[in-house]
């Protein structure tokens, strides 16, 4: 059942007790079950290809493919034997986890990292305040692979001891990291931790000033901290930047990377961030529309002319060429059928009657909020169509659910018989062509054998795509409510799906860390967007369809080119994982929300964070434009919906503080650019989308307390 709404406008457990609770709970289930063995493949030699040879084999068996690993084995014993090596001697062979963490290899005096740890603090906490904050970014890194090195050398209570002495004294937006830690307590326990692949397989990125840096190598040369220097060394990345060093704000805006920080060469490539040039089409307006906004007569002569001359500025505007934009040809599109003229004039027609949200005297939107209720099965995804006549909801029982939000029913096509019937050159052919026998508020779509997380509408609202726990994309016509293609190359779930604003295109990403442009017309995918430490949450394409944004469990957001694959930026600044992005309709920013209940927002040519609004109180699900960028609309799981004064905020950042600082903005007090908090009953809000007049739909599915 749905049911609308209208809003008018008028700290837990510590590390250290998690740690103890892990390692008596650890030692109760060794006692009960025993020591399972672990086996992997270890390959003799050290050639690059042999390296390959093993990190395919370890991929295949960790996804089960047991079937597959061993046609490979046997293959490349057959290699060996065509070398003239011994036909019985296996190139692999199972052994234990030092085959591939042999860089932990290391027989200093555990006693040692103590002493290395305590004296880099101490000089980390004896430091001005203009390095300090810089140097003490540091220690996190050093303290995980100093743990790890403990556990590898078969130190397990040297290790024990470092985590519950050390662990407190690290940022609060680590807990979540090192609770995953605190599961190794033993050397064959670390080849299965998903931090312990994330910190082995690349580097740690630091962001520090020259000065200080020099400072830290200078104090680790002089007191002989052998421990420290091969770890960062070997394990981090120390970016080395000529200017101020940066302040305690600046650097807690951009840390909380898995990783680190982004490298500074990662943001470097140019983006066209600039709309397309639209196409020429004469737009004649109604009678209708030229009574829109205002009554002549009744306002005047005076109040006519601006209104006049604001619509012949919103027409011309449209065929104005960005210089920013790429050029229309950079990746193919479809061409404009008569059907996508005719919804770009509807589109044109509508925004001359669209309301202003910002400006001097700012003013908060009218909220129409649609809650389902009695919805058992659990709602996991929602969509509005871009006209705001479709709502589409995926569920927990593997259903789709497609939703009228107009006086217009849905209905299927008619058979081919009766269509050959049909006057094809007749103005209403497309009305013609529906089976009125068939009318329905709504419909439901089966096909997915999982949870359907991700449901998104095509431009011209013929097709709907979607993405499930099954791991398959699937593409459905809503013209005869069918299922068309099944897109599989995703392992695991898919988490999001999302449509290009031209059609055509549209991007998935999931669970196996990667994130997948395809097309209505291929079966696989064009591009696969490779890079994330962990799962890809979430993902939106940029509004001139060349770029598209990924928000990830890595606690980072980036953005790629479609046209090579290449990443082109990576932000890092969120504390907690990232649920959901949205870019501004000029294709300038990036918005981002996520589980540290925060909202950031992403300047795409100058790279850096320009705005933080951190007023809810729960995780963020959703965000919105306005449909003229003034506003941003957040909704979460806390009940609200809250509207922020987007224009204000980037007119209060200094484009001269971004040059000045390297790229680091110090931010203003962002409590002010709240306008409004709109509150529900007990409605986690799943999806915001403003309409062409810029009325606000927000979508929810009520809780019972």
């Amino acid at each position: 059942m749905l049911i609308i709404t209208i809003f008018f406008r008028l700290k837990s457990k510590t590390i250290a007790q998690e740690y103890t609770c892990h390692l008596i709970k650890t030692q109760k289930m060794e006692v009960a079950t025993g020591m399972q063995e672990n086996t992997e493949i270890k390959m003799e030699g050290s050639s690059d290809n042999q390296k390959t040879l093993l990190a395919v084999l370890q991929f295949l068996k960790k996804n089960n493919l047991a079937s597959t690993a061993a046609m490979l084995e046997q293959e490349a014993s057959n290699v060996s034997s065509g070398d003239g090596n011994s036909s019985d001697q296996k190139r692999f062979i199972t052994s234990d986890v030092s085959s591939l963490l042999s860089s932990y290899s290391n027989k200093a005096d555990p006693s040692s990292y103590q002493d290395n740890y305590r004296m880099l603090k101490q000089f980390i906490d004896s430091n001005l305040d203009s390095h300090k904050w810089e140097v003490s970014q540091i220690l996190y890194p050093v303290f995980v692979h100093m743990y790890l090195e403990l556990l590898y050398n078969n130190h397990e209570g040297n290790a024990m001891q470092f985590f519950l002495k050390h662990s407190q004294d690290l940022d609060d937006f680590h807990h979540e990291d090192l609770v995953k830690l605190s599961t190794m307590t033993r050397k064959d326990q670390m080849e299965g931790n998903e931090l312990m692949r994330v910190f082995h397989s690349s580097e740690f990125v630091v962001k520090m000033s020259r000065d200080s840096y020099q400072m830290l190598k200078r104090y680790i040369t002089d007191k002989n901290l052998q421990l420290i220097s091969g770890i960062i060394q070997d394990h981090i990345f120390v970016d080395v930047f000529d200017g101020l060093p940066r302040t305690r704000n600046q650097i807690h805006s951009t840390s909380g990377g898995l990783g680190g920080d982004a490298r500074r060469e990662e943001n470097k490539t140019k983006v066209f961030y600039g709309l397309l040039k639209e196409p020429d089409i004469d737009v004649t307006l109604d009678d209708e529309d030229e009574q829109s906004g205002a009554n002549d007569s009744e306002l005047g002569e005076g109040a006519s002319k601006p209104k006049r001359k604001k619509k012949r500025e919103i027409l011309s505007r449209k065929n104005k060429a960005d210089p920013n934009a790429p050029s229309n040809t950079r990746i193919p599109l479809p061409e404009l059928k008569d059907v996508d003229r005719a919804e770009k004039v509807a589109a044109i027609k509508e925004s001359l009657k669209r309301v202003r949200l910002g400006g001097p005297d700012v003013v908060a939107p009218t909220v129409c909020c649609y809650t389902f209720t009695n919805a058992f099965s659990g709602v996991a995804a929602v969509n509005i169509s871009d006209d705001s006549s479709l709502l589409a909801a995926g569920f927990q029982d593997s259903y789709i659910r497609v939703w009228s939000l107009t006086p217009h029913s849905l209905k299927n096509i008619k058979s081919a018989p009766e269509l050959a019937l049909l006057d094809k050159e007749a103005d209403d052919i497309l009305d013609r062509m529906m089976d009125e026998r068939t009318a329905s508020d709504s419909r439901t779509l089966l096909g997915h054998t999982g949870v359907v997380y991700g449901v998104s509408f095509s431009p011209c609202r013929e097709f709907l795509i979607s993405s499930s726990e099954d791991g398959t994309v699937r593409l459905w016509s809503l013209l005869t409510w069918t299922n068309l293609v099944v897109y599989k190359g995703h392992l695991w779930p898919v988490w999001d799906i999302s449509f290009s604003p031209h059609g055509y295109y549209f991007a998935s990403c999931g669970q196996d860390r990667t994130a997948r442009l395809w097309s209505t017309d291929h079966h696989q995918p064009l591009r696969v967007f490779a890079g994330h430490l962990s799962d890809v949450d979430c993902v939106a394409i940029h509004p001139n369809s060349n770029y598209i944004a990924t928000g990830s469990s890595d606690r980072t957001v980036r953005v790629w080119d479609n046209l090579n694959g290449n990443c082109v930026r990576v932000y890092t600044g969120h504390k907690g994982s990232i649920s959901c992005l949205t870019w501004s309709p000029d294709g300038k920013y990036l918005a981002s929300g996520g589980v540290d209940k925060q909202v950031l927002v992403w300047d795409i040519p100058n790279k850096v964070l320009i705005a933080e609004f951190a007023d809810h109180s729960s995780m963020v699900c959703a965000l919105s434009f306005s449909r003229d960028g003034e506003v941003l609309a957040s909704g979460g799981t806390d009940n609200t919906v809250k509207i922020w004064d987007f224009q204000r905020a980037i007119a209060d950042i200094d484009t001269y503080d971004i040059n000045l600082n390297q790229g680091n903005v110090s931010l203003p007090d962002n409590g002010n650019y709240l306008i409004s908090t709109f509150t529900t009953k007990s409605t986690p809000i799943l999806h915001l989308h403003f309409t062409r007049r810029n009325l606000l739909l927000a979508v929810g599915s009520y809780t019972p307390t």
